[in-house]
């Protein structure tokens, strides 16, 4: 649809943005048939977006238009009504702010709500008196957000586990659809679908169901589509070769994990024994303390052997 405009000028009317135009067209005859004939297409709306009821090929000699909430003329459920002679429009009691009327008849509805879904009555009155009613019906959807897959299994064991996949959230009015691996569901024994298409089930899985898994929601006016869930279907071949793998792995590292420190306290044990200064054996002399330094001190020789002991152990 095209985007249609947004300024009123002496019955001409140009629409700027994006509006869901609803048509309305008119026809006249001459006075002598006096006879008045609208039609008026319904339509569907997102909610949040706006609605025009648009009126073309306005015919001369009408004095005023008027909008009703309803199938009726109730002065209590009016919108808004306009007078071509005075180029005045008067709010109704129905008009909620939202509401804009235009020198052609047309009605602008800004930002519907779903709360706006329901009929709307045109009431049109020419110069002779004579009117004419025509009602439409205009039906407002939600936006429809991404939808999720949601499982009880992800990792089902072939042959032996069912899985159930689940779109979320529950909308009414909505048609649910599934994709596997970016294609429609196809008939078969081992899916079952529930009655509104939101749970798919697959009953004894095999390797040919992993894949990735899609849903999609939709109404008359939008559609939004999940992100793939992937499914992964075990065998009892692949389950049991894996955990040999694991069991394996594990005793591998910790074998290795023993030899790093075994090698590691040996490696402490050799340091620590050849860093120790040298002892005299029993009834040898203490071997010179010229050349030994601490940080803060200078020994030297003439000790005797009794104290060259002590200096040793300090």
């Amino acid at each position: 649809m095209d985007h249609p405009s947004a300024t009123a000028h002496r019955g001409r009317i140009r629409w700027l943005g994006f509006l869901l135009t609803v048509s309305l067209l008119t026809f006249w005859s001459p006075p002598t048939t006096a006879q008045l004939v609208f039609e008026l297409m319904s339509s569907n709306a997102t909610e949040g977006n706006d609605v025009l009821f648009l009126v073309y090929k306005r015919s001369d000699g009408l004095t005023g238009y008027a909008w009703y909430k309803g199938q009726t003329v109730d002065r209590r459920r009016q919108i808004v009504s306009y007078s071509t002679a005075t180029q005045n429009s008067t709010n109704g009691p129905a008009h909620s702010g939202r509401e804009t009327i235009y020198p052609n008849g047309s009605l602008l509805l800004q930002k519907v709500t779903l709360k706006d879904t329901g009929y709307y009555t045109l009431h049109v009155l020419n110069e002779h008196l004579q009117s004419d009613l025509v009602t439409g019906e205009l039906r407002v959807y939600p936006k429809l957000l991404k939808p999720t897959v949601t499982s009880n299994n992800s990792d089902p064991m072939e042959h032996k586990d069912p899985v159930v996949l689940m779109c979320e959230p529950e909308i009414q009015d909505v048609t649910y659809l599934w994709l596997i691996n970016s294609q429609s569901v196809q008939n078969s024994t081992r899916l079952e679908l529930s009655k509104d298409n939101r749970t798919l089930t697959l009953l004894n899985v095999t390797r040919d169901d992993a894949g990735s898994y899609e849903c999609e929601i939709r109404n008359p006016v939008s559609a939004n589509r999940s992100d793939p869930f992937y499914l992964n279907v075990l065998s009892e071949k692949t389950s049991t070769g894996s955990f040999q793998l694991n069991v394996a792995g594990i005793v591998v590292i910790g074998v290795l994990v023993g030899v790093v420190l075994a090698a590691a306290l040996g490696c402490f044990l050799f340091l620590r024994r050849t860093r120790r200064p040298p002892y005299p054996a029993p009834g040898q002399s203490f071997p010179s303390m010229r050349n030994y330094y601490t940080p803060t001190q200078t020994f030297t020789a003439g000790l005797t052997t009794k104290q060259k002991w002590l200096l040793s152990f300090l």
